[in-house]
C-alpha cells in the first residue's frame, strides 16, 4: 500500500527547485510573470512580448534552469524546422522582410524550449504564476476588444471586429481560449465563484466579438477535449456527474449569454454573416479554398520550399493553412519537423495527461487548447502565435516533469503497484 506521505515526498523529488539564489528565483519568477502578461502586446513585429522573453531567457541563465533531456525531441524538431526555413533564404538575401520573419521563427521556438525547461522543475508554482498573468493578460485585452468594438478605442476594432492589440481578430479571439480552459476548471473543481463568473462571461463576449470563426470552433471543440479528458481522468462517480451537471448548466447559461448578446443589433448582423460555414472570399476564384490548392501544387513542386511572403507575391493572398504554409516556408525538412512535432506532442500528452498529479490540470488544459490550435490551423496561419509555443513549452515541461516522478517512483521501488502511482486530484492544488 503506497502512503500519501512518500507520494507526496517522490512528487517533491521530481518537482524541486532548482539550486539558485533567491534572488535569482524571484527575478525568474517576475520575468516569467511579465512575459505572459506582455504577450497580448503584439500589433508590431517584434513585439514588447520579445523583449520581455529575452529577459527571461537570462533570468533563465541566472537561475540555473536545467535542460532536461527528455525535452530534447521538442529542440531537434524545433530546429530541423528552423533549419527548413534557412535553407531557403539564399535566394532571398536582399529580402530584409524575408529574413526577419525567420528570426522571429527561430526566436519564438527558443521560447517553447526555455518554457518547457522552466515548467519541468518547480512546475506548480511556475504553472500558477504564469496563470495568473494569463488571467490578467487576457482581462486587459478583452475590455481593449470589447472597448474597440464599441468605438471607445478605435484602435481596438478592424472591420468591424474586436481585435484588441492584437493586428487580427482571428488571432485575439485563439488568445482566449486557454484562460478561457483555465476558468472552466475553476469552475468545476472551485464552484461557482463570482470572480470567475465574471472572468469567463468578460472573456466569451470579446471572443464572440471577435467574430471570429475558427475561433469560435476552437474554443468549442477545446471545452469539449477538456470535458473529455477531465472525465476520463476523474476517479470517483461523484466527480464525474458533477462535471456533467455544472457542463450542462454551462451549455445553457452560454446558450442565454449569447442570445442576451445578439440583442444588440450591429452584433446580430456581423453575427449571422459571420456564423456561415463559407464566406465568399472562401470560394470563389482566388479565393481560401483555390489557393490552398494552389498551395499544394508548389509544396509538391518545390521541396526546398518558396521561402517566407513568396507565396502571398506570386498569388497576391496567403493561403491561410499553418500545415501548407509549413512546407511552402520551410521547406520539406521544415514541414515534415512540425507535423512530426504536433503528432508526438498529442501522442505523449494525451498519454501521460492520465496520470493523476499536481500539475494535471494545467497540462489537460493546454493539450485541450492545442488540439483547439492544430484544428483552427488547417483555416488560419499560426506559426507566429506566441501563445501557440506557450502552449508547445507548457505540455513538454509536464510531459518531462510526469516521466521524472514516474522515475522517482520507480527508483524507490514503488512503481509495480501503478504504471504511475499518484495520488488522487485535490482541487486545492489547482489555481486560486
Amino acid at each position: 500500500m503506497i502512503r500519501a506521505t512518500d507520494l507526496d515526498a517522490s512528487f517533491a523529488a521530481a518537482d524541486r527547485a532548482p539550486r539558485a539564489s533567491p534572488l535569482a528565483i524571484k527575478l525568474l519568477h517576475g520575468c516569467l510573470f511579465l512575459t505572459i502578461l506582455v504577450s497580448p502586446l503584439v500589433f508590431i513585429e517584434p513585439s514588447p512580448y520579445e523583449a520581455a522573453a529575452g529577459l527571461l531567457l537570462v533570468a533563465c541563465v541566472a537561475a540555473g534552469v536545467k535542460v532536461d533531456r527528455k525535452i530534447l525531441p521538442l529542440a531537434l524538431l524545433l530546429l530541423l524546422f528552423n533549419v527548413g526555413a534557412v535553407m531557403t533564404l539564399p535566394h532571398l538575401a536582399e529580402d530584409r522582410e524575408a529574413l526577419t520573419y525567420v528570426a522571429i521563427s527561430f526566436y519564438l521556438c527558443v521560447t517553447a524550449f526555455a518554457y518547457a525547461c522552466l515548467f519541468t522543475e518547480d512546475s506548480v508554482r511556475r504553472l500558477e504564476i504564469m496563470r495568473r498573468a494569463y488571467l490578467i493578460a487576457a482581462t486587459i485585452a478583452s475590455i481593449a476588444g470589447i472597448a474597440g468594438y464599441f468605438g471607445i478605442w478605435p484602435d481596438g476594432a478592424l472591420y468591424g471586429r474586436a481585435r484588441a492589440t492584437f493586428k487580427d481578430p482571428n488571432v485575439f479571439g485563439p488568445f482566449l481560449v486557454l484562460p478561457l480552459l483555465f476558468l472552466m476548471q475553476s469552475l468545476f473543481f472551485r464552484g461557482l465563484r463570482l470572480r470567475y463568473l465574471v472572468l469567463f462571461g468578460l472573456f466569451t463576449f470579446a471572443l464572440l466579438l471577435s467574430f471570429s470563426r475558427g475561433a469560435w470552433g476552437h474554443f468549442v471543440f477545446s471545452a469539449a477535449v477538456l470535458f473529455v479528458l477531465t472525465f476520463v481522468t476523474a476517479r470517483e462517480a461523484h466527480t464525474r456527474f458533477r462535471l456533467v451537471v455544472l457542463s450542462a448548466a454551462a451549455i445553457i447559461a452560454l446558450t442565454a449569454f449569447i442570445a442576451a448578446t445578439l440583442s444588440f443589433r450591429t452584433v446580430d448582423s456581423l453575427f449571422m454573416q459571420r456564423a456561415q460555414l463559407t464566406q465568399s472570399y472562401d470560394v470563389e476564384s482566388g479565393g481560401r479554398f483555390d489557393l490552398q490548392k494552389r498551395a499544394v501544387g508548389e509544396v509538391l513542386e518545390r521541396p526546398g520550399g518558396m521561402g517566407p511572403h513568396e507565396f502571398e507575391r506570386v498569388y497576391g493572398l496567403q493561403q491561410h493553412n499553418v500545415y501548407l504554409q509549413a512546407f511552402l516556408v520551410y521547406g520539406w525538412l521544415g514541414g515534415f519537423a512540425y507535423v512530426t512535432l504536433l503528432i508526438l506532442t498529442l501522442l505523449v500528452g494525451i498519454r501521460l495527461s492520465f496520470a493523476i498529479t499536481p500539475w494535471q490540470p494545467y497540462l489537460i488544459a493546454a493539450l485541450a487548447a492545442f488540439c483547439g490550435e492544430i484544428g483552427e490551423s488547417f483555416i488560419i496561419d499560426s506559426d507566429h502565435w506566441r501563445h501557440f509555443f506557450l502552449l508547445l513549452g507548457i505540455i513538454w515541461g509536464l510531459i518531462a516533469a510526469t516521466l521524472n516522478a514516474r522515475r522517482s517512483l520507480a527508483l524507490s521501488g514503488r512503481s509495480q503497484v501503478a504504471p504511475i502511482p499518484v495520488p488522487p486530484y485535490s482541487p486545492r492544488r489547482f489555481g486560486a
